[in-house]
């Protein structure tokens, strides 16, 4: 009897284990990926905004990769082409307390980017209604001096960015078969932009240079580390924001990923026929406090020998540390510096202003026509620094706008300035944004500033 009924109930759970056996292929079957393709599904992406050209692969476009070619070295290229840039035009009035200046200023910049491969490049940009003086195509209303003055500057066609870059164990994979010898080294020459300590140290857009990087270095407790040296020869623009023909630029940049902070860290020299040496270092630290993000760095810049506009000896401290306020998507920061003497950076280009810019848009220069920053952005002997507001409005975020308090203090001489500023961005379709920038500032030892201008920014 009793055996009758364990065979009953082990015929009974064989019963089950099939049936259990049989749903669960069932479902692994419904659930697997199918053999057959399915098309891309584009129903909910807005359309690609295509380039203002483009022959080849189309820039993020669907589709086949073209065949392309097999170089000698067993690179294998599919060349394309595509152009691009933006155009800006802006009605500005700016009054430093004691000139004003009021101006239509225009500006564009056209980029050809023939893409080889993956990791290889060649890019040629012109900046056609600007010069080399800080002069753009446009018209002065004011001050008198300059009244009715046009300025026919639109016809500069010398390539302000022309440069190639690539991966030397891409250009030779023949060397590496098996990717054996970590022939990882990147390599850019020609006239490039180059920002170093995010714009502190350098900050120039057209530097003729030569960079041979090293990329996916494993050190000890890091994620990756990269390790650029720098040569630069030509167009060098120094601390002033002048050109200086005889300036030679000799630099180490690294950066690093550790598990709760992003290291940069740099070391430069520049020398020059007028004496105007300098050494220069700096290191930057990027990470999550909390809930807050935050960097800090500390530069310096040493005169070798006497100190000049070009270089000083100083040093600048800044930080930044911003949140993101519960239940927004808003955007509440305080930056702040501290200079020591005279810090001036190794490079800046001729519409970058000065070091500081990075502390908010009270001390950032707009990069376009005579127009200043309401508060100093040079780093020498003050303290100061900017808090902020940025909102964002409508259900994609297309408008927003920052409200900024911020001002700075002498440390040893000088005068101290408080300013309010406000800057409001409207986009309009897909390719366009109007500008709107609003400051007051009261200064100690001239009268009080004001500024006022509109922008219409469009990309293409």
């Amino acid at each position: 009897m009793i055996r009758n009924v364990l065979l009953i109930a082990i015929h009974g759970l064989t019963i089950v284990l099939l049936a259990t056996s049989s749903e669960l292929r069932a479902a692994e079957a419904s659930s697997r990926f199918s053999d057959e393709p399915v098309p891309l599904q584009l129903d909910d992406f807005p359309e690609r905004p295509a380039p203002l050209f483009e022959i080849g692969d189309g820039f993020l476009s669907t589709g086949n990769i073209s065949d392309g070619f097999t170089l000698p070295t067993g690179a294998v290229w599919t060349p394309s082409f595509f152009m691009f840039g933006n155009y800006r035009t802006a009605i500005q009035t700016f009054d430093n307390g004691t000139t004003r200046t009021s101006e239509w200023a225009n500006d564009l910049n056209l980029f050809g980017n023939l893409q080889l491969a993956a990791t290889e490049r060649i890019v040629i940009g012109l900046s056609p209604l600007r010069n080399r003086d800080g002069e753009f195509t446009g018209y002065t209303f004011e001050p008198n001096t300059l009244r009715g003055r046009d300025e026919d500057f639109g016809n500069n066609f010398e390539p302000s960015i022309f440069y190639f870059e690539g991966e030397f164990g891409e250009l030779f994979p023949r060397w590496d078969n098996g990717d054996r010898r970590s022939l990882d080294y990147g390599i850019s020459v020609g006239r490039q932009p180059l920002r170093l300590q995010d714009g502190i140290l350098v900050n120039d857009d057209r530097l003729d240079a030569i960079t041979i990087t090293r990329n996916a270095l494993l050190p000890s407790r890091g994620s990756n580390l990269k390790l650029s040296g720098i040569f630069a020869w030509n167009e060098i623009q120094r601390g002033d924001n002048r050109t200086d023909d005889s300036a030679r630029l000799f630099g180490l940049d690294m950066l690093m990923d550790l598990p709760r902070s992003t290291i940069e860290a740099d070391i430069l020299y520049t020398t020059s026929d007028d004496g105007e040496d300098g050494f220069y270092a700096g290191i930057g630290a990027t990470q999550r406090l909390g809930k807050f993000s935050t960097t800090f760095r500390v530069n310096q810049s040493v005169a070798v020998d006497e100190e000049f506009t070009a270089v000083g000896t100083g040093t600048l401290l800044f930080a930044e540390v911003s949140i993101e306020p519960p239940h927004t998507h808003n955007n509440l920061y305080v930056n702040g510096y501290v200079a020591i003497d005279d810090f001036t950076s190794a490079v800046r280009g001729p519409f970058t202003g000065g070091p500081i810019g990075r502390a908010g848009i009270l001390f950032s220069a707009v990069g376009i026509g005579r127009y200043g920053s309401p508060l100093s952005n040079r780093a020498i002997r003050s303290a100061g620094g900017a808090i902020g507001y940025q909102m964002f409005f409508g259900e994609f975020r297309r408008r927003q706008l920052i409200l900024e308090a911020g001002g700075l203090a002498p440390t040893d001489e000088g005068s101290s300035a408080e300013a309010l500023g406000a800057r409001y961005q409207q986009a309009l379709g897909r390719r366009a944004v109007l500008i709107f920038d609003l400051f007051g500032a009261v200064q100690e030892s001239t009268d009080n500033a004001f500024g006022a201008r509109m922008e219409l920014l469009v990309k293409f």
